[in-house]
Parts: structure tokens; sequence; C-alpha cells
């Protein structure tokens, strides 16, 4: 088969590959009907996770067909469609039973494109497929569906929750790219007076109105921080969510944020950020940091398929597999590009 390798920091190619095999009684083997490429992916690129070893297929989102199963597997059967989650759980730790799959100590977790092969490719062995993999309903796309398997979630478990967004909340989101646009999307859901974007680029400032931002701010041209003071009587933002992963959107975060206000880190960083505690502590201000765990998945799936949430409206993109890597160009330009999602199909 044909599958998107990592070679090192820098270093890619769409090449022939050996089809994947079942491995363990609970896999399944999927062949991949609609993928996409992830932030994630290009701090995987840069060598941010340098755990990541050459010769990985990358990849962890994907809505497809199963074509085998394990002797163990009873939830999908062969030629069910399935929503392939970032996350895969054991399902049996004390993590997975306390619904913190993110951490799954029985060899789940974030796994696929990271510690094993991944979703960017024609087929992908998917462990635990009891329980991370979602049936599809019938009456939603292939691309509706593959935007639960990690954004949506994403900004909602990570951004919304655990910043415990409130009715009259003013919420400040630190990016405006597909996990900002989706925690932006999800904070709306608990009807904040505001939802400020931030962002340096003007398209993707112009995407996030689309997804609910009321305000938008540049602030490579503004001073995003007196701006959300002066619209909040001086005080800063109830919640600020960090959703780029570089040192500066974290300290502009805990620079946004009311005394007693919470910051809620989505973005997954590659180099130290500085903490300024010397200030940070006598204004009770909580942090949160985590991991997407797809505890909301279900809940958000129901959404998505009730029509309550238009996840085709992240999809600006499409690209056939073998174009691989015109869609990491694009993707990666996104600023330029006006890319949110892109969809690789067969």
């Amino acid at each position: 088969m044909k599958a998107l390798v990592y070679h090192g920091p820098g270093a890619k190619s769409w090449e022939d590959v050996p089809d994947p095999e079942l491995k363990d009684d609970t896999d399944a083997i999927v062949q991949v009907d609609a993928t996409t490429i992830c932030g994630t992916d290009l701090h995987i690129l840069k060598g941010d996770t340098p755990e990541v070893v050459a010769g990985r297929i990358l990849g962890h989102e994907a809505v497809g067909t199963v074509t085998q199963v394990g002797p163990a597997v009873k939830s999908v059967a062969v030629g069910e469609r399935v929503l392939v989650s970032c996350i895969s759980a054991c399902g049996r730790c004390r993590f997975c039973r306390e619904g913190r799959f993110g951490q799954c100590l029985g060899g789940g977790g974030w796994i696929l494109g990271y510690m094993i092969d991944g979703t960017q490719a024609e087929y992908v062995r998917v462990p635990f497929a009891d329980t991370s993999t979602y049936k599809v309903p019938a009456n939603v796309s292939d691309e509706e569906i593959l935007m639960l398997a990690d954004i949506l979630p994403t900004g909602y478990e990570v951004g919304v929750l655990n910043g415990k967004v409130s009715p009259g909340d003013t919420v400040a989101v630190v990016g405006a790219g597909p996990v900002g646009l989706s925690a932006i999307s999800g904070a709306k859901m608990y009807s904040p007076s505001h939802v400020i974007a931030i962002d340096l680029a003007d398209a993707r400032l112009e995407a996030a109105k689309g997804f609910g931002a009321d305000l938008t701010v540049n602030n490579g041209r503004e001073d995003a921080v007196a701006y959300v003071k002066g619209l909040t009587e001086g005080l800063g933002a109830d919640v600020a969510i960090e959703a780029v992963g570089v040192p500066q959107s974290f300290e502009l975060c805990t620079e946004l944020v009311r005394p007693g206000g919470r910051v809620a880190n989505i973005g997954v960083h590659g180099k130290p950020a500085t903490l300024h505690l010397e200030s940070l502590w006598i204004r009770d201000v909580t942090i949160t940091t985590g991991l997407v765990d797809t505890y909301s998945t279900p809940t958000l799936l129901s959404l998505v398929a009730a029509h309550q949430i238009d996840a085709n409206r992240f999809v600006t993109h499409h690209f056939p597999l073998a174009e691989m890597e015109a869609a990491y160009d694009t993707f990666g330009r996104a600023a330029e590009t006006g890319a949110v999602k892109v969809v690789l199909t067969p």
C-alpha cells in the first residue's frame, strides 16, 4: 500500500510500504476512506516530538471501512463504516476506567502516527478496536465525522470544559487554527458574553467569525491585552484558551486572563515557556493542560448526526491520497492558503 512516511525532522515521503496485519486479538484493519492532517503532524515534522522514529507512518485521524477484525473484537464487524479516534483505549486500566483515555496505561493513549503507524495511508491497524472506534451513522458524511477524530473533542474537552466556560464569560481564544476554531464553536454552546479570536493571520480571523467569534484581534497590529482589558473594565478574560503551542501564545494567555480566571492550554509545545509565577500567584489564576481523552466523542457524534454542529464548515480543501505532499504544503501554509482542514480520500 501507499503511506506518508516520516524520515526525521523536515523529511517525509508518500511511498510504498507493507500492508498492515493483525497483531493482537483486539485489532482491526481499516481501509482509509478519508483522512486529514493535524497541526500535531506539523509539530512532528519540525522535530518537536523527538520520540517519533524515522520510518513511522504519520496521521491519527480517519474514517474508514473495516476489512479485518481480530477474534476478540465484538463491537465492530467487517464492512462497517467507523470513525478511528486519535486516542486508543485499552478500556481496562485505571485511567481508562476514569475516562482519561489519553493517559491509558494498557498500550493506548495517543499512539497512532506517534508510537505506531498511523492513518495517512491506504490502510491502518487499529488497536483496541472495540474501544477506539465508533460506528458512523448513516445520515452523515465521512468528512463531517472525520472532524470528530481529533479537533472537535480536543477543542471542547481541553479548551472549553477544562476552562470551565460559563454563561456570560468573556472568552479569549489565542490561535484561530482548526483547534482554536473548535474551541470557539464549543464555547458558543455555553452562552458566553463575548468570544474573542486572537491571531496573526487575517484570513484565520475572518474564519473565526464564521465559527462564532464576535470579536477579533490581529495581535501583530494591535495590543491584544489592552483590547481585552478595555472590553472588560480592566479585568481581563474569564477564560483564555491557548491553541497554538508556542511560548509567546501561552505567555499572552496568562496576561489576558483576569484575577480568578482560567487559562486552558491546548497547544502542543515543543519549547519551554516562561511561567511568571511572581505575578500569577497573587491573581488566583488557574492553568490547565491536557491531551484530549475523547470521552466527549459520543456526545459530539450525536450533535453532528443531529446537525446541531456543522462539522462540514471546517473543511476547506480536498485532495486525493496520492497528493498527500501537496496537501501538507497547503495545510502548512494555512496563513496564505486559508486552509482550515484538508480532507484526503482515495
